[in-house]
């Protein structure tokens, strides 16, 4: 029970390594042109903390090391930017990686099976209709749920 509190290392090491390891990620991210994650709901970041958890021993195996842990996140961020290099070179590999926009409704029609199917709400859908600027199904030419997951709602053209 005493070495409960026994830190494995001095507390000063545990600052330099906190603050080493965010300003070299942060650098990374930023370079690798990577945008804000304000589009992420709290699901999506709870889902990548533990994620990031669950394959931490994965990664990292015995290595502690703050070289190891740098190495294996630019290992990571080079990887993410290979993939959008690829993604953005060919129209094959996009589709694959990035999947292809989903009709959501037509012609004032909502598709509620494909909703259900995309696991998209009524209320996300209604809130995408809010943000466009639309109020009623019927001023709806035609909406889409993009490989990104907003959805694009374009409105009827009126007379």
């Amino acid at each position: 029970m005493t070495d409960l509190f026994d830190l494995a290392m001095p507390w000063w090491e545990f600052i330099l390594r906190a603050v080493v390891v965010y300003v070299v990620l942060l650098a990374m991210i930023r370079i690798s042109g990577k945008r804000t994650m304000g589009q992420f709901t709290p699901f999506d970041v709870l889902l990548i903390v533990l994620l990031g958890n669950a394959v931490q021993n994965s990664l990292l195996g015995e290595d502690t090391s703050l070289m190891g842990g740098l190495f294996l996140a630019a290992i990571l961020i080079s990887l993410n930017w290979l993939v959008g290099y690829v993604s953005s070179r060919s129209r094959r590999a996009e589709r694959l990686i990035e999947g292809e926009p989903v009709l959501l409704a037509r012609d004032g029609k909502l598709f509620k099976r494909v909703l259900r199917r995309e696991l998209v709400s009524e209320n996300d859908f209604d809130e995408a209709l809010r943000q466009n600027g639309e109020l009623t199904m019927e001023d709806v030419a035609f909406a889409l749920l993009e490989t990104d997951g907003r959805i694009s709602v374009v409105p009827k053209k009126k007379d």
